[in-house]
Order: C-alpha cells, then sequence, then structure tokens
C-alpha cells in the first residue's frame, strides 16, 4: 500500500501560503501590468498619427535645419541637417555639464570643508552661502545672473580688462586658452597618462601601505614627481593664448565665453556646490571623533589632518549622494532654455516645432539625457568602489 505524502505533490492551499509565491506573482503582474499599458499607449500613438496622416520615423534628421544657431563647439550652418543641430546641441550640452560638475565639486568641497573653519568669518559666510542659494530656484538664479550680473556689465565698447588677460562685457567674457595647435594636444595627452599612471602608482601605494606594511615613501616620491612634471607641462607645454582687446570693443583669441554660456555655467555652479557642501559637510561629521583626536595626537595640524586623515574616509560616504548630484546638474542644463542658450533642449524645441516631430525628437531628448546619466552614474560607482574600505 503506497501512502499519499502531502509534500510530494502540488498542494495549493501551501503554494498560497508561500510569501515567495506572493513576491514573484506580484513582479509577473506588475510587468504584465506595464506591458499592456505600454502595448495600449503605442497603439494610440499609430492610430492618432495615422489619422493626421504621419508615419512614425527618423527621416526627417537628414532634412535641410534650416535655422541658425548663436554658438557651437563644432562647425554649423543652417544648411546642415536636422541630426547636425541636434549634435551640435548635445556638444554644447556637455561643455556645461563637464564644466559644471568640475567647478561645483571645487566650490562644493570648499564651502563644506570651510563650514568646520575655526575662523569665526569663514564658518559664517559657508553657511549662509549654502543656506541662501539652496533654497532660491535655479530658474530664478539663472534670470539673475544672466541680467543682473553679466547683463549689467560694460558694453564692449567699454569692456573691463584684468591685467589685459581677461575682457568682460555685456556679450561675454574672453579668457586665456590653449590655441588649437598639435602641440596642445600632444600637452594633453600627456597630461591624461600622467593621470591615469598617478592613479596607478597610488592604488599600489595603499595596497603596499595596507597588505605589506610598507611606508610608501617611494611611490610618494614619483608622485610628486608626476605632480610637477604634470605642472610644468600645464604651465609652459600647453601653447596658451591671451586674449587681446580690438580698438572699438570686443577681444581676439583666446576663449570666449558667451554671455549665455556664462550666465548657465555660474549658475549651476554655485546653485549645485551648495548641495555638494552639505554632502561634504555630513560625510565629515560621519567620521568618528577617534579619527579627529588621532590626527592630533600624531602632531598634525588642523587642515593637514583633515586632508590626510579625515575626508580621505568621509569620501565613502560622499560619493554616492555626489552622483545624485551631478546627474541632476546634467538634467538641469535644460532650464538654459530660458536664457536662450542653444543646448540640446533648446534645439529639440526648435526641431519639432519645424517639423511636427514631437515622438521622435522626445524620444531622441529621454535616450540622451539617459545616455549623459548612466555615463555619470558609471564613473561614479567606480570610483566609489575605489575608495571604499578593504578588509583583510
Amino acid at each position: 500500500m503506497v501512502s499519499n505524502r502531502s509534500g510530494n505533490g502540488f498542494n495549493l492551499r501551501k503554494l498560497l501560503r508561500d510569501e515567495r509565491f506572493w513576491k514573484v506573482a506580484f513582479q509577473v503582474l506588475t510587468l504584465i501590468s506595464v506591458l499592456l499599458a505600454l502595448v495600449f499607449l503605442i497603439s494610440n500613438l499609430n492610430r492618432n498619427m495615422a489619422q493626421r496622416g504621419i508615419r512614425f520615423g527618423f527621416g526627417f534628421l537628414f532634412n535641410s535645419a534650416g535655422f541658425s544657431i548663436g554658438e557651437s563647439v563644432i562647425e554649423y550652418r543652417p544648411q546642415d541637417p536636422y541630426a547636425k543641430a541636434l549634435l551640435v546641441g548635445l556638444a554644447n550640452t556637455l561643455t556645461l555639464v563637464a564644466a559644471g560638475i568640475s567647478l561645483a565639486t571645487v566650490v562644493g568641497i570648499t564651502a563644506g570643508v570651510a563650514s568646520f573653519s575655526q575662523n569665526w568669518l569663514v564658518h559664517k559666510l559657508s553657511r549662509a552661502y549654502v543656506g541662501l542659494v539652496r533654497n532660491i530656484p535655479l530658474l530664478l538664479q539663472l534670470f539673475f545672473w544672466y541680467l543682473a550680473v553679466y547683463g549689467l556689465l560694460p558694453r564692449p565698447e567699454g569692456q573691463l580688462s584684468l591685467a589685459n588677460l581677461i575682457f568682460l562685457n555685456n556679450r561675454g567674457i574672453n579668457i586665456p586658452w590653449p590655441a588649437n595647435t598639435p602641440m596642445a594636444w600632444l600637452s594633453l595627452a600627456l597630461l591624461i597618462m600622467a593621470g591615469l599612471t598617478a592613479l596607478i602608482i597610488w592604488r599600489w601605494r595603499i595596497h603596499n601601505i595596507v597588505e605589506k606594511g610598507a611606508s610608501g615613501k617611494a611611490q610618494s616620491t614619483v608622485l610628486i614627481g608626476i605632480g610637477v612634471a604634470a605642472l610644468i607641462i600645464f604651465a609652459f607645454g600647453l601653447p596658451w593664448q591671451a586674449p587681446q582687446g580690438i580698438e572699438g570693443g570686443g577681444a581676439t583669441g583666446g576663449l570666449r565665453l558667451s554671455r549665455e554660456y556664462a550666465a548657465a555655467l555660474t549658475a549651476l555652479t554655485f546653485y549645485t556646490a551648495a548641495f555638494i557642501a552639505e554632502i561634504v559637510r555630513a560625510g565629515i561629521q560621519s567620521v568618528s571623533l577617534g579619527q579627529w583626536e588621532a590626527a592630533r595626537s600624531l602632531g598634525l595640524p588642523s587642515g593637514l589632518g583633515m586632508r590626510l586623515v579625515v575626508f580621505p574616509q568621509a569620501l565613502r560616504v560622499i560619493i554616492p549622494p555626489l552622483n545624485s548630484e551631478f546627474m541632476n546638474l546634467a538634467k538641469n542644463t535644460s532650464l538654459g532654455f530660458a536664457i536662450a542658450y542653444p543646448e540640446i533642449y533648446n534645439i529639440a524645441n526648435t526641431t519639432y516645432n519645424q517639423t511636427g516631430r514631437p515622438v521622435e525628437v522626445f524620444l531622441i531628448l529621454m535616450a540622451t539625457y539617459l545616455a549623459i546619466n548612466l555615463l555619470i552614474s558609471l564613473g561614479m560607482n567606480r570610483l566609489n568602489q575605489a575608495v571604499q574600505f578593504k578588509e583583510r
């Protein structure tokens, strides 16, 4: 006689009581619901486009744009196709993102560290800056810099000059910049190689200190040598070109920053830096007081203890939220549309108004911002892995 054990067969009551089953079932039902919603939306879109005699496609990108762009990193003419115009917008956006992230990081870290300063004035200025800038909308700050700061500069005929190196007027700013020569690209390649070499040696130094108990003095000497060489290449290897004022106003040579670009960059820098400063302050506060006391017991001054002991440990707390701020900065560049800076959203808006292709244009926009933020996230995640504590 064979006994029927409930554990060997299918038991519906037991399955319905299993929490794991409901977790999987809920995810499957959610996925099916999302797919059905997408099918409904896409079919509705196709039906509406068919009623208007429009066929979905990206062939319009190869038609002549027919509009001019105020400034562009790459060469552009109105006869170029819409694809070239969107590429110009992307290049303008990327220059704003790269410069904004770099400057906001420097300003934010400086303001965050300054909040721990023992100097009363420096501490209060840091806290006032963070509290003021964080609570004013970014769009309002864009208008402030565009109209109330750069807009009040003198006309080109009476422009301001700082040591004949920087020229400022209400149309833009001219600053020194390396000339576009083969020597400039060679020097840039050497600087990149020096940076990668320094990173490898730094990780080698940390490995020797942690795993082998070595002093790391030899690697430190090499790092100092690389730093000095990079500084010499930066100062003398790059063919710096200072702007020259011209009669009647304006300047030639160097790098010209338009009023729109300068206003967008300044607003994005100071707005994002205020949030970065709070992240840095929270990261430093997460380091235990024992680490501060250990630094003091070694005779390290406050500044040196912050740089060598406290701040490296705070990085593991600082970098994850810093990733979000960098991505927010990349998305906030679309507000440059309000002050007529030709970033990608601005040009995309003109494109779909002329072509009547909002669906295709906005799909391109979404894919572009998604790609930019994924690249930022990838880089920050790699950096986050590098600064985490390695357990032995």
